[in-house]
C-alpha cells in the first residue's frame, strides 16, 4: 500500500470510508427505526385494547360474536390497508371466547394469567404474532390484541428503503464528485512534479505555484531555500576551482622551472642543491596554498559549528610556544600579555587555534629582524600588532578580502591568511579589524 500514489490511497480510502459509513448508517437506520415502528405499534395495540375494554359487557351475547371481514363491509374504495395483520378477541375470565374480529382473533389461544405484551403463536399458524392481554376493569373480561412480527419488520424494511434508496443512488455521484476533487486539489502537485522533472541541474530559480494547498506551501518554500542553498554552495564551489586553478597556477609553473634547472645542473652540484632548495621551498608554499584554500572551502560552507567552552589564555600561550621556533629564526621576538583572571569563550577550539596561529604567522612574516610581536588578549579581545611596515591606506581598506596581497610585498604568501581569520571571527560573532599603528607596524584585532 505504501508503494501506492498518494492520489490512489485517498480515491481507495474515500471509497472504503465512504461505504462503511453507509453500511454503518444503514444498520443504525434500520435499528432505530424498528423501535420506532414497534413502540408506535405497541401504543396502537395498548389502545385498541383499553377501547374495547371500555365496552358494556351487556352487549355481548352468550354466542361468541364474529364481525363480518372488511371486504365483506366495503367492496370498493377500501384504501390500501391489511386489516388481517392485527386482530382481537375478547374472552370471559375462564377462557370463553365472546367476540373476535372474524380474521386471525377466532384463532387466538386464551392465556389465563399473563396479562400485558408477550410473544406467542396462533392456532394453526406458525407466525409469530405480538399479543397483549388486558383485563377489563370489573375483571369479568380479558381483551387479547395481536399483530403479526412479520408486518412490522416489513414495515420497517420498507422505511429504511425509502430512506435509503435515494441515498443509495446519489452514493456513485457522491464517490466520482470525491474522485474528481481529490484530482483536482492534487493537481498543483503534479505540476509542481512536471517543473522538478524538466528542472536544470543548476537552475537556482524558485518553483512557482499559485494554486498549491496551505498543508504543501511550507514544503514548496523549504525546497526554494534549498535550491538558493544549492546555487551558493555550486558558485562556492566554482569559485574555489577557479582560485585553485589561478593561485595554483604560479607555484607550479615555479616547480616545473627548479625541476629543470636540477636536469639541467648536470654535476654542477651547487646548481642543483640551489635548485632542489627552491623545489623544497616551492612545495612548501604550494601545500600551504592548498591546506588554505581547503580551510577557507570549508568555512565557506554552511556547517554548524561544534562549540566548547575555551580557556583563552591557554590557546593563546600554546599558539606563542608553537611559534617560538619559527619566531626565532627570523629574528623576532614574542611575548603574551594575558589578565590574571581566565577568559573564557565559547567556540570550536581547532578554528581559533588557526585564527591565532595566522594572525602570528602574518606578523612574523612581515616583521622586520630584531622586531617583536606582541600578543594581548583581554576580557573584550585579542590583539597581534608588529613593528614591520604596515600597509598603505589605498590598501588597508582590502586587506582580509581573498588572495589580496598589498603591491609591493616581498614575502611570499597567498593573500589568504587573514581572509581565513575573517571568515572564523564571523563564524563566532566577532569582528576582526586590521590597521596601521601611530608608531609603525600593523595591528590585527579581533572582538567581541
Amino acid at each position: 500500500m505504501s508503494q501506492l500514489s498518494l492520489r490512489l490511497r485517498l480515491m481507495l480510502g474515500f471509497i472504503l470510508l465512504t461505504l462503511i459509513c453507509w453500511g454503518v448508517a444503514s444498520v443504525g437506520s434500520w435499528w432505530q427505526t424498528r423501535d420506532k415502528i414497534n413502540a408506535l405499534f405497541d401504543t396502537q395495540q395498548m389502545l385498541f385494547a383499553k377501547r374495547l375494554a371500555a365496552m358494556d359487557p351487556a352487549q355481548l351475547t352468550q354466542q361468541p360474536l364474529t364481525l363480518p371481514k372488511t371486504k365483506k363491509l366495503l367492496r370498493h374504495h377500501r384504501g390500501e390497508q391489511d386489516d388481517d395483520v392485527l386482530a382481537f378477541a375478547v374472552f370471559t375470565r375462564d377462557g370463553r371466547m365472546v367476540i373476535n374480529d372474524g380474521d386471525n382473533g377466532k384463532d387466538f389461544r386464551f392465556q389465563p394469567s399473563r396479562d400485558g405484551f408477550s410473544n406467542g403463536k396462533l392456532k394453526g399458524d406458525d407466525d409469530l404474532w405480538r399479543l397483549l392481554r388486558l383485563p377489563t376493569a370489573d375483571h369479568q373480561f380479558v381483551v387479547m390484541v395481536g399483530q403479526q412480527w412479520e408486518y412490522r419488520d416489513d414495515m420497517t424494511r420498507d422505511i429504511v428503503q425509502a430512506n435509503l434508496i435515494p441515498w443509495l443512488v446519489a452514493l456513485p455521484v457522491m464517490l466520482l464528485l470525491l474522485l474528481w476533487l481529490v484530482m483536482h486539489e492534487l493537481a498543483p502537485l503534479k505540476r509542481i512534479t512536471r517543473q522538478l522533472r524538466l528542472r536544470a541541474p543548476a537552475d537556482e530559480t524558485p518553483l512557482v505555484e499559485p494554486r498549491v494547498p496551505q498543508e504543501v506551501r511550507p514544503l514548496l518554500n523549504e525546497l526554494n531555500a534549498l535550491f538558493v542553498r544549492i546555487g551558493e554552495m555550486l558558485q562556492r564551489e566554482r569559485r574555489f576551482t577557479s582560485d585553485a586553478a589561478h593561485e595554483l597556477r604560479s607555484p607550479l609553473a615555479a616547480l616545473k622551472v627548479q625541476t629543470e634547472v636540477a636536469q639541467l645542473a648536470h654535476d654542477d652540484r651547487a646548481v642543483r642543491h640551489h635548485a632542489l632548495k627552491n623545489l623544497d621551498a616551492g612545495i612548501d608554499r604550494a601545500t600551504r596554498l592548498v591546506d588554505q584554500l581547503l580551510t577557507l572551502s570549508r568555512l565557506d560552507s554552511d556547517e554548524k559549528l561544534q562549540t566548547e567552552p575555551i580557556n583563552l589564555q591557554q590557546l593563546l600561550q600554546q599558539a606563542a610556544i608553537d611559534h617560538y621556533a619559527s619566531a626565532q629564526d627570523a629574528g623576532v621576538e614574542i611575548t603574551l600579555d594575558a589578565p590574571d583572571s581566565p577568559v573564557i569563550r565559547a567556540g570550536n577550539p581547532l578554528l581559533l587555534a588557526l585564527l591565532v596561529r595566522n594572525l602570528l604567522d602574518n606578523a612574523i612574516r612581515y616583521s622586520e629582524p630584531g622586531g617583536s610581536v606582541q600578543l594581548t588578549l583581554s576580557a573584550r579581545g585579542i590583539k597581534v600588532v608588529d613593528n614591520g611596515p604596515g600597509v598603505s591606506s589605498t590598501a588597508l581598506s582590502r586587506i582580509g578580502e581573498r588572495f589580496f596581497r598589498p603591491p609591493g610585498q616581498e614575502k611570499s604568501g597567498s593573500g589568504l591568511g587573514l581572509s581565513i581569520v575573517s571568515h572564523i571571527a564571523r563564524q563566532h560573532g566577532m569582528q576582526a579589524s586590521f590597521g596601521n599603528r601611530p608608531e609603525g607596524g600593523f595591528a590585527a584585532e579581533i572582538g567581541w
